[in-house]
């Protein structure tokens, strides 16, 4: 008897027998609802984002080669690339301090009033493309409401080198998006923040400074950078809108790829479009890996 239970025990232990193998089979049909949700990101995500990669490392003759990554970096794709991490930090800057701000005078109201702010952050944040740009050019374009509006008052926005079509009107776009989404993702961790913990403070002899440097910012900046770095993720890869304001005169990496991918493509470059949209990846993996990291940190602290 106590043979046949030493056995058992070995078996459960060494991951085999029959108890093992009906644990395998429950674990398996608990992912089958989920092969619809695999199925469509190998579909959608993972099969195209394979043969970019392949097609990145070829020339027009189908033979590997380096150089598509070469000409990512010259002239005006080089430029290009400039552009677009520089609108992508100014944008994700703004975008995370007004969102902050915001979101830490929006966790002092009630709880029903964040829940209609929530739920306005949301629909904002997911605004963009060709409405977005239509909003934008009927309120501050040169015969727009506001503007008309402003220029009544004395300030008129086209007097100096201001246009909706340049970077800056980009920036002023994009941060109709990337302040509601900073607001949506930060609040939470602002909500964390306990009142006790400022009466702990005062108990303590603390001031209001102490309280800020030495409690706040440790426990928020990691949110705080988290969330920027998501901002600076969504303004990189940011194509309809930026096409749709733009239409294209803009060098940015996101318009340029659309136009060598819809065939604008030039002599000895066929495969240049798949090979800046890899450097692209790339970015957005090397952000995200800085995101997890950060996020991994936050919880090593608490």
């Amino acid at each position: 008897m106590s043979i046949t239970i030493a056995k058992r025990t070995d078996s459960l232990k060494t991951g085999v027998g029959p108890l093992h193998f009906a644990q395998r089979v429950s674990s398996f049909k608990s992912l089958l609802p989920l092969f619809p949700f695999f199925a469509f990101v190998a579909y959608f995500l993972l099969f195209p984002l394979t043969f970019i990669v392949r097609d990145a490392f070829l020339d027009n003759d189908g033979k590997f080669t380096f150089s598509n990554f070469e000409e990512c970096f010259k002239g005006v794709y080089g430029h290009s690339f400039f552009v677009s991490i520089q609108l992508s930090l100014i944008s994700a800057a703004i975008g995370a301090v007004a969102g902050a701000l915001i979101a830490s005078a929006i966790v002092k109201t009630g709880t029903k009033s964040r829940r209609a702010i929530a739920a306005t952050a949301s629909v904002l944040a997911n605004t963009g493309g060709v409405p977005l740009a239509f909003m934008f050019l009927a309120g501050f374009g040169s015969e727009g409401l506001v503007t008309k509006a402003l220029k009544f008052l004395g300030w008129d926005l086209y007097a100096g080198s201001f246009t909706l079509f340049s970077a800056t009107g980009i920036v002023l776009v994009y941060s109709f998006f990337q302040i509601p989404l900073m607001v949506l993702i930060y609040s939470p961790a602002l909500e964390n923040v306990k009142p006790e913990w400022r009466e702990a403070s005062d108990s303590l002899g603390g001031t209001k400074t102490t309280y800020f440097l030495r409690v706040t910012v440790p426990l928020l900046f990691p949110a705080f950078l988290s969330t920027s770095l998501l901002l600076f993720a969504n303004s990189f890869s940011a194509y309809a809108t930026a096409r749709a304001m733009t239409s294209g005169t803009l060098p940015l990496m996101p318009l340029l790829i659309g136009n060598l991918v819809d065939g604008n493509v030039i002599a000895n470059q066929q495969h240049l479009g798949h090979a800046m949209a890899v450097c692209m990846v790339g970015v957005s993996i090397i952000v995200m890996s800085i995101y997890v990291l950060v996020l991994r940190f936050s919880k090593v602290k608490r």
